[in-house]
């Protein structure tokens, strides 16, 4: 199905590429792409990680991790400090991330739903304006289930090689078959560590595959596999290359396993039950999910899990490397975009939790930087923004004219540096805690919820100075971002006013971000005299 789309500086090459999953195995020596006019839309490289906070980045202020090619991207990019998911969960801030719209707008709402055949997503569009559009590694999108590989090429890539990390996603996919085929150790789990047999003072997460056969390096990889086959037509191409890490489980292999064993990573303030006890009870019920207290996890072990999170960052920090150096071999570098995100943030043991689902900054806020040579100033950006606003930029720079029902805001004046644009004074976020209502032995109930549960459904508003939660049935938090940026003092019921506004502000951006579509300027009556 074709979704005209105008272009308004560039004419396209072609429409209506063909969909081939798995189609391209080009060789690793393939030639310089053939020069395209000077008027040519640019190519579009959009890295993405899974699972990255903000504050894991050596650019963004860490400076124990080790990401020398992130920070070089960093100091080429407009790079965002403050940049927020629409909702701290894979497939609906993927979602959110290709369509350009909210979460309760495009009614993804929990991993592994599928979203609505009318959701027209960012490679489709690209498709139809003549790019040639490619994914390797993680998507975690689908129109049905299960989400094979031609199941991406429905969503717009000419050609998919796909990998969703998972073992239920195994079966199909295509770094397990590459894998099955090439690792003299297949019959070994790909997340295999060596757990209790670690010798003294080895890391417990360390791989039991070797580095080639990892996951992240075979991204790596295909992706400049790929860059080397779209350089060599005439058509722009959109390339996205999607890591499973830094995600847990926490493997990590050889060299990398040994790159922080004697760094002493400050770990997150101990809490306990008190602790759990004091938040809302959404959020109770999401740590302890299962009967399980992850607050209680031995130190030792949390300190290697950190270790083994700032080693996997760096193993996917040498694969963007590489590619970005192709980039420059290939003589792409000055007509090619490069994004660089990741789809949430990780807990890390934050406020008792692993893993997301949440509204605390190290869930929401993530790491992006967007670098488009020509046509951007290299600088660190402070501004509030949105992942929903990556894909009306992209349409932008492209000379693109963005779908009116897309609701981010296009930052390419933050880029430019040029005058133009209105500053968001707040961002929101949103989500379904589905291990709310999926706890073993309940049934969530229209009418009665589950487990002392009414309804999950979270909202998040955030400004420069406060951070409101709210919670169907009276549950909220309210944080002084300037006074407690670690989030620790729920002020909801001492300020009660500042509360209110915020609440009120949800409300308003619940019933307004989808005006757009509401008031469809085809659906106007002319007026006549």
């Amino acid at each position: 199905m074709s979704h005209p789309i105008s272009r308004r500086n560039f004419v396209s090459s072609g429409l209506g590429a063909t969909a081939a999953a798995n189609s391209v195995h080009p060789e690793a020596d393939a030639g310089p792409r053939t020069p395209r006019k000077s008027n040519a839309p640019p190519n579009i490289v959009w890295i993405m990680t899974d699972q990255q906070r903000y504050d894991c980045v050596g650019a963004n202020g860490n400076p124990l991790i080790q990401t020398p090619n992130l920070d070089r991207l960093a100091a080429e990019s407009a790079n965002f400090s403050h940049a927020f998911v629409q909702s701290p969960v894979c497939t609906p801030s993927r979602a959110c991330f290709f369509t350009g719209r909210y979460a309760h707008a495009h009614r993804c709402r929990v991993n592994y739903t599928v979203l609505n055949r009318s959701e027209v997503l960012l490679p489709q569009r690209l498709r139809d304006a003549g790019y040639d559009t490619r994914l390797v590694g993680k998507l975690h999108l689908a129109y049905q289930y299960p989400a094979v590989p031609q199941s991406a090429c429905e969503m717009g890539f000419n050609h998919a090689e796909l990998h969703d990390g998972s073992r239920h996603t195994d079966d199909w996919s295509d770094y397990v078959k590459w894998r099955n085929a090439n690792d003299p150790q297949a019959r070994s789990y790909y997340r295999k560590t060596v757990g209790d047999k670690a010798r003294p003072g080895q890391n417990p997460y360390a791989a039991i595959i070797d580095d080639e056969f990892t996951d992240t390096t075979w991204t790596g990889e295909r992706t400049r596999a790929h860059l080397r086959e779209a350089s060599t037509h005439e058509k722009p191409f959109f390339l996205f290359s999607s890591y499973w890490k830094p995600h847990s489980p926490f493997e990590v292999p050889a060299p990398f396993d040994a790159l922080h064993n004697t760094d002493d990573i400050p770990l997150p303030d101990a809490v306990d039950m008190n602790d759990i006890e004091a938040l809302p009870l959404p959020l109770q019920k999401l740590i302890l999910r299962g009967n399980r207290r992850p607050f209680e996890m031995d130190r030792q072990q949390l300190l290697w899990a950190w270790r083994s999170y700032y080693a996997s960052i760096t193993h996917i920090d040498r694969e963007v490397g590489r590619t970005l150096d192709l980039l420059d071999e290939l003589g792409q570098r000055e007509n090619t975009i490069v994004v660089f995100c990741s789809d949430h943030g990780d807990q890390m043991l934050e406020h008792g939790l692993m893993g997301k689902n949440v509204f605390f900054e190290e869930s929401v806020r993530v790491p992006l930087m967007i670098r488009a040579p020509g046509m951007t100033t290299p600088q660190r950006s402070d501004e509030l923004v949105e992942s929903i606003d990556v894909m009306p930029t992209l349409f932008n720079l492209c000379g693109l004219d963005a779908p009116a029902h897309m609701q981010g805001r296009d930052l390419t004046p933050l880029l430019t540096g040029k005058a133009g644009y209105a500053s968001r004074d707040a961002v929101f976020s949103e989500n379904i805690i589905p291990e709310v209502i999926t706890i073993p032995g309940h049934q969530f109930h229209r009418d009665t919820g589950i487990a002392g549960i009414r309804h999950p459904d979270a909202k998040m508003v955030r400004t420069r100075k406060w951070k409101y939660n709210y919670y169907p049935e009276g549950y909220e938090e309210l944080y002084d971002l300037e006074s407690d940026p670690k989030e620790t003092r729920n002020l909801s019921s001492v300020k009660k006013g500042v509360a209110i506004e915020l609440r009120g502000r949800i409300l308003d951006w619940l019933l307004t971000a989808s005006e757009s579509e509401q008031i469809a300027e085809h659906w106007l009556v002319p007026w006549k005299r």
